[in-house]
């Protein structure tokens, strides 16, 4: 049974539909966000790079990453999610930058083991229609909530 390594739980501006995640190591990154991003896709992953579509244009989502010693348990849509995805990302940094599609690189960081590995991440997103509707009024805060779990493959 897989155990929970470490949590962080993040703010993550989003802006235009979207945010990224993104490894520090440029080296390996061979096409920065926002280049190539999918405002309809859930999750589209990239060579370094996830990419994320919002349902809503400019607010402030909650983010919590969990890493795992193997792949955790899987979540459903029955579970209260309104998306689940799953994708794979190589980080040689141990570090991915949070970026916005107009606002760039964030002063946000999620944190992976030290090492350089490969990543599956299953990703889960709820309070898409809230937000979408929400967002039109103001630039709401922690509507959309995201869970990612990654383990290294």
């Amino acid at each position: 049974m897989a155990r929970l390594v470490s949590r962080q739980d993040l703010d993550v501006e989003v802006d235009f539909y979207g945010w990224s995640l993104q490894d520090v190591d440029d080296s390996i990154v061979p096409v920065s966000f926002p280049e190539g991003f999918e405002p309809g896709a859930f999750l589209t992953a990239h060579e370094g790079r996830l990419d994320f579509a919002s349902a809503g244009h400019t607010h402030t989502a909650a983010l919590a990453v969990e890493v795992w010693d193997g792949e955790p348990a899987a979540a459903q849509r029955g579970d209260g999610w309104d998306e689940v995805a799953e994708s794979r990302i190589l980080c040689s940094s141990g570090q991915l930058a949070v970026w916005a599609v107009a606002g760039g690189p964030l002063p946000t960081y999620v944190q992976l083991p030290d090492h350089p590995a490969g990543w599956r991440v299953r990703a889960h997103c709820r309070g898409r229609e809230a937000v979408r509707q929400l967002a039109r009024e103001g630039v709401p805060e922690g509507v959309e909530r995201y869970l990612l779990q990654f383990w290294a493959t």
